[in-house]
Formats: C-alpha cells, structure tokens, sequence
C-alpha cells in the first residue's frame, strides 16, 4: 500500500513539474490569404516558442516553407490584429530571417520581444512574403496567444 502512495505522490510531482516548465512549441494551423491561389513558395507550418507568447519575454516564430524559385532578397510584410484591429505592422528583410539565396526547404525565423503591457489574448498575424518587383511569393495568416505576465 505504502508503494502504491509513494508512486501516487512521485507522479503527481512530475505532473506538477511540467506544468511549470515553460510552455512547449506546438504547431499552429496556417491558412493562405487566397486559398485558390498558386503561391510560388508552399507553408508548411509554422512553430511558436513559446506558446503562448509572453509579454515582455522573447518569442520566436519559425515558418517551416518550400519554393521551386530562388529566393535572393525580397520582404516579409507582418501585420497583426488583435480581434478585429491591426494593432501592429512592420516590413522585414527576407534575408534577415533565413539565409539567402532559399530554395527548397527553408525556415524563416522571427524573433520578437513584446511590451510588457501587450494584453493577453488571441492574436492573428498576416503575413505576406514578397520577391523581385514586389512578386508575391505566398499570403499566410496564423492565430497566436499571448498569456499573461509571467511573475519574476
């Protein structure tokens, strides 16, 4: 009986350790912005570390993609809305976030640090991969949460 309690109680530890550790990355479903369109490079998905987002906490999302084309500079076009409201826009470097010339399998990766004060909730992010000549190259957008401040 003793036995039973002890591997009771050690499980229940190891329970309660993992749900302290920080939030593993899972992965999120991805919709293309025109889902009839022939978008040169495919979005395979996309991994949110961690997830949910923590205010004032790095967060890094990876887009996991592949393309036929090379891909030697463009712009990645990111807007996010919180419910109904773009809250946020900014145009990065294709080659800021993964190594240029892509082709093939690629992973781009963004890194971003919120304010503290970012409200915790659901977000969604449209985010538009550009080439030469302002070609676009794909349209995806994604949901992603921000929890609440984490305590020091």
């Amino acid at each position: 009986m003793a036995s039973k309690q002890s591997l009771l109680l050690v499980l229940a530890a190891v329970a309660a350790c993992l749900l302290l550790l920080p939030a593993a990355s899972a992965a999120t479903s991805v919709e293309y912005c025109n889902k009839g369109k022939k978008y040169p490079v495919k979005v395979r998905g996309v991994e949110i570390v961690p997830d949910p987002v923590q205010p004032g906490q790095p967060a890094t999302f990876n887009i996991t993609a592949s393309t036929d084309k090379t891909i030697k500079n463009g712009k990645l076009q990111i807007d996010v809305k919180y419910f109904f409201l773009y809250v946020h826009s900014e145009t990065r470097d294709i080659c800021e976030e993964t190594t240029c010339p892509a082709t093939g399998n690629f992973v781009l990766s963004h890194g971003q640090t919120l304010p503290g004060f970012t409200p915790p909730g659901s977000y969604t992010i449209i985010m538009k991969m550009l080439g030469d000549n302002n070609e676009e190259l794909s349209c995806i957008s994604f949901g992603f949460s921000i929890g609440f401040v984490a305590s020091s």
